[in-house]
């Protein structure tokens, strides 16, 4: 690179002069575009085929961006009237004709700071008044396409599923959901955390209200804005718990707990039987939406590492987290969590009420079918009953329910490592090496933005935390919530083959309040083989 000033404006001005040049030949090329798509739209709606739409020929990609690069509203209105070909015996159109329906204009792959017609609504983290806050947008519907403030979609990975029903026709882009009587039976009103940036960076504190409080930018503005958490209530039935009131461990009570409605049998006759019991419940969805700047600080990374890790490792998904550095939030193609609330939900932000809480990481194998090999399903339905027991007491119990299947490493990982372990001998000291021969790492659920959700809640303190995870722990205590009392599962409700896992955590220092063990131990303790399950 030159060091003369002069050769470097002049270099400057010749790539500024080829730019400009470079927009005007696009700004043409839209105009045709645009024309080709209006002439695609009418033909489709007369039933005639239109020369562009059996051109051969792909459309341009280009980097800029237009509303044309998202669906059009008449395009979608042509695409509803048609049902999925994949149900009819002969196609109405091609898949090709209904692609140019769906997506009339040039491809676009990003968009860049300040390109003409693309002004981002003002959105600022933290801001006490939700107004000044502004609505979370990230939709590609020519209505708020450039407004978009965010970047990513809507239900986290459950976006792929929708991008495949408009694909197949079964859905119109441009549908509007009415929000109308969905609003939160349970409040859950605005505490001190939600303005402060720094407290809730990994979700929208407004998400649950935004019918409510974003109506003006979706009424008026035609912004699609769309909520981010759901809140209901519900009933919650478990057979653990089923047996834990028979027990007498479980107290039915006729407002946490009731009796169950009688069984039937095949005939339509009620069966003598005991039915059980039920829980009442609160709960709440929450969907993940990071504010890039506070979930970089909170890992101690810098902004730009994280965008670049998370533009690099996913693919190249979502080229603006390069190319965007002035939009600060993205929804991340993962999953969110569950909030059950037993009790009040008042009561969380009632500092004299007793709290009982439990943040659980995901194991479907365990929590829904049973499996044995870890201690899962009886943390759970161990903590269910101690929140129970608090609700009876007159405080308040919360369950945090975060998808981080197999510590984040997912079911496949898991799996693996299971093959792994039985191979090679299941002893407590090959647990977590076994692990890391598989992934790299040991645990990848990063506890750093698990206790915004507490935040969110408005909880201030927590008398008792049924976990033996310090990484749980000192991740709460640190974002500046007290735990008076924490307690592990009891050994009698450790099952047999998880004692592998249960030894290897207290011999690498997690949390116990009963015996310790040593590394010299682990070696004593052994899962089941395949074997003895083989008859």
């Amino acid at each position: 690179m030159s060091s003369d000033p002069t050769v470097d404006h002049a270099v400057l001005t010749q790539i500024l002069t080829q730019l400009q040049s470079l927009q005007v030949s696009q700004q043409a090329l839209q105009a045709k575009l645009d024309s080709l798509s209006s002439v695609t739209s009418r033909s489709a709606s007369s039933g005639v085929a239109s020369p562009a739409q059996s051109a051969s020929v792909p459309l341009p990609v280009t980097a800029s961006a237009d509303a044309t690069a998202s669906p059009s509203a008449s395009a979608a209105n042509v695409l509803g009237s048609i049902q999925a070909s994949t149900e009819l015996p002969d196609k109405i159109i091609s898949d090709r004709e209904r692609e140019k329906l769906l997506y009339p204009g040039r491809v676009m792959l990003t968009t860049y700071p300040d390109q003409h017609g693309v002004k981002p609504h003002a959105l600022k983290w933290g801001a006490s008044d939700p107004t000044e806050r502004g609505p979370v947008i990230c939709s590609r519907l020519p209505s708020s396409f450039k407004h978009r403030n965010a970047i990513g979609a809507h239900s986290g990975s459950y976006s792929i599923y929708r991008a495949l029903a408009i694909a197949m026709g079964t859905l119109v882009p441009t549908h509007k959901p009415d929000y109308s009587r969905t609003e939160p039976p349970v409040p859950i009103p605005p505490q001190p955390s939600w303005f402060d940036p720094s407290k809730i960076v990994s979700f929208d504190p407004w998400g649950h209200l935004v019918p409510q409080v974003f109506t003006r930018e979706m009424t008026e503005q035609g912004l699609d804005v769309r909520p981010s958490i759901a809140i209901t209530k519900a009933h919650m039935k478990l057979s653990e718990i089923d047996e834990a009131a028979r027990r007498g461990d479980v107290v039915v009570d006729g407002k946490i707990v009731m009796k169950s409605v009688p069984l039937l049998n095949a005939d339509g006759t009620v069966n003598p039987a005991d039915p059980g019991v039920e829980i009442a419940i609160s709960k709440a969805a929450i969907e993940p939406v990071w504010f890039l700047p506070g979930v970089a600080e909170r890992f101690g990374i810098s902004e730009n590492l994280l965008r670049r890790a998370l533009f690099e490792d996913t693919g190249g998904m979502y080229p603006e987290l390069i190319t965007r550095p002035d939009i600060k939030v993205f929804l991340p193609p993962i999953g969110g969590m569950t909030v059950y609330i037993f009790g009040p939900a008042a009561y969380m932000y009632d500092e004299s009420k007793e709290l009982t809480l439990r943040v659980h990481d995901e194991c479907n194998g365990s929590d829904v079918f049973g499996s044995d090999i870890c201690t899962c399903k009886p943390y759970l339905t161990f903590a269910i009953e101690e929140c129970v027991h608090t609700a009876q007491r007159g405080g308040v119990g919360v369950v945090v329910y975060f998808r981080k299947e197999g510590r984040a490493l997912g079911e496949v990982t898991k799996y693996l490592v299971y093959n792994l372990r039985k191979r090679g001998g299941d002893s407590a000291d090959k647990y977590f090496r076994a692990t890391e021969l598989i992934a790299g790492v040991k645990d990848m659920r990063f506890q750093a933005l698990m206790p915004d959700v507490l935040h969110w809640l408005g909880i201030r303190k927590i008398d008792n935390m049924v976990s033996m995870s310090d990484m749980k722990y000192n991740a709460i205590v640190q974002s500046g919530i007290p735990i008076l009392k924490r307690y592990d599962l009891p050994e009698h409700l450790i099952p047999m083959d998880s004692r592998v896992e249960i030894d290897a955590k207290i011999a690498a220092g997690y949390f116990t309040s009963g015996k310790q063990i040593t590394e010299a131990d682990l070696v004593k303790t052994v899962g089941r083989t395949w074997e003895e399950t083989e008859h």
